[in-house]
């Protein structure tokens, strides 16, 4: 694959899902500096192609607080999250079998290297998506939201990556994001809030995919902090032990 046909690459999103999800998948090399196995490839089928991120189950580095082989599985509920709250931050990602087993595929960002967190967080064109991203993590419980972890791309959309660490039963925010602490949820962010909510009871079409992905106290740690977020209706501020992630990019 070209770059040509991959910035050619523009169909909706329904058909970027099903090329993810049964596109052939080429392995184009390894992706340095990830602690687990993330792997870049090419997905295509006869009328497109694309760059992934594919992050098989076997090469995930066994951790003493995640399950193993559990990442991938959080990476595509953070993304069901972000979709249900209509904030489009993570970028398409399914869990499918691939060259090397079952793992996580999400669509490439094309995004230079310095355009992460620290680079627009005074930006005011940028505090709104960031205040939704700072949300977001409060409601996955990300564990390691780096700066790196934030990307812009061409177009100057902000996309998270990297949501391997989330869901966890414990209260885990580790974020670069604490610019908001303690403010005031925008009513707009509350509203997508109690949306999300409402999407998240028992016997819906997220509740049942989530099902599939984490497990039972996982979901039910996951509606109480909704339900705490909306209940305070502000950011959360950092807790007792370690708030920030490391390294920090």
């Amino acid at each position: 694959m070209n770059d040509d046909q991959d910035q050619a690459f523009a169909p909706t999103l329904e058909r970027i899902l099903r090329l993810l999800s049964e596109g052939e998948i080429e392995i184009e090399g390894l992706i340095p500096w990830s602690s687990n196995a993330t792997l870049l490839v090419t997905v295509h089928d006869d009328e497109f192609s694309t760059l992934a991120v594919y992050k098989p189950q076997r090469g995930e580095r066994p951790l003493w607080d995640f399950p193993f082989g559990s990442l991938g599985m959080r990476e595509v509920a953070a993304y069901l999250i972000s979709e249900a709250l209509g904030w489009r931050l993570v970028p398409p990602t399914i869990l499918r079998q691939g060259p090397r087993g079952l793992g996580s595929v999400q669509l490439f960002v094309h995004a230079p290297e310095e355009a992460h967190f620290f680079a627009i967080q005074e930006e005011a064109g940028y505090r709104e998506d960031l205040q939704r991203l700072a949300t977001f993590d409060a409601v996955v419980n990300n564990a390691d939201r780096k700066a790196g972890h934030c990307l812009v791309d061409q177009e100057g959309q902000l996309w998270a990556i990297d949501n391997s660490l989330t869901f966890h039963l414990e209260p885990k925010l580790r974020t670069v994001i604490w610019d908001f602490a303690g403010q005031p949820l925008p009513e707009q962010i509350l509203a997508d809030l109690r949306r999300l909510q409402g999407a998240l009871g028992d016997g819906t079409s997220l509740s049942r995919a989530l099902e599939q992905l984490l497990s039972k106290g996982e979901l039910a740690a996951l509606r109480r902090r909704l339900e705490g977020l909306i209940r305070a209706e502000c950011f959360p501020e950092p807790g007792p032990g370690r708030s920030v992630p490391w390294p920090l990019i």
